[in-house]
């Protein structure tokens, strides 16, 4: 059976081996509901870039995606990109990594600043939003905007991912009945306080398993 799985370099494996392929380590109702599933994510830094691979991986039949950056080099140390993306919009860019990982995944990009103008029509038909923005204004404006425009979408936030403090530290809270929080919730990017990507990815992991939680229902939106 696996002899018969192996693939030329050139040739790509057929929606249903990926299909198959999940399906050895999920079970049917876990695959239906995860791959039926569409999922926003504002900012793809850091977090969202991250985020953003783990859901594709995980076999998310839907993203949207929403930055209006482009890829430099100090995203490098820390976000899901590497030298031939740079210059490229970071949207355009994500989304040809996540056809890497799988070329069946609907996607929907928008290369645009989100406001507090623009949030709420762009996420309104979002079950679910990641927040994944840098500065503690922005994140407040998006979680604000969005909970109140956006009545049925649940909102996966973060606070508090920078420096290479202990992972441990890093935890994922419900602060509201459509708002969950990951991070530490307070150490935040300073001049002596970098952004390292273990403890960044570590957030953005923490992120991308509230979304699948949520997804198979283990807790009530």
């Amino acid at each position: 059976m696996a002899g018969s799985r192996q693939l030329s370099e050139d040739k790509l494996p057929t929606q249903e081996q990926l299909k198959e392929a999940l399906l050895e380590r999920y079970t049917p109702q876990m695959y239906e509901r995860i791959s039926e599933a569409s999922i926003a994510i504002a900012g793809l830094g850091g977090l969202g870039s991250n985020i953003a691979v783990m859901l594709a991986r995980a076999g998310v039949g839907k993203l949207f995606l929403v930055d209006f950056d482009q890829v430099e080099l100090t995203n490098l140390n820390r976000q899901a990109y590497g030298i031939s993306h740079l210059g490229r919009p970071k949207a355009e860019a994500l989304a040809g990594i996540l056809k890497d990982i799988n070329p069946y995944l609907e996607l929907r990009t928008e290369n645009l600043k989100i406001t507090a103008e623009n949030a709420a029509s762009l996420f309104q038909g979002s079950p679910i939003l990641c927040e994944a923005f840098d500065r503690p204004d922005q994140k407040a404006m998006l979680v604000n905007t969005v909970l109140e425009g956006c009545p049925n979408t649940i909102v996966v936030a973060a606070s508090g991912m920078a420096g290479y403090g202990s992972a441990n530290c890093i935890t994922t809270e419900r602060r509201m009945k459509r708002l969950y929080v990951c991070g530490d919730g307070e150490t935040e990017l300073a001049q002596d306080v970098c952004l390292i990507a273990a403890r960044v990815a570590a957030c953005a992991a923490h992120q991308a398993n509230m979304v699948i939680r949520l997804l198979l229902g283990e807790i009530e939106p």
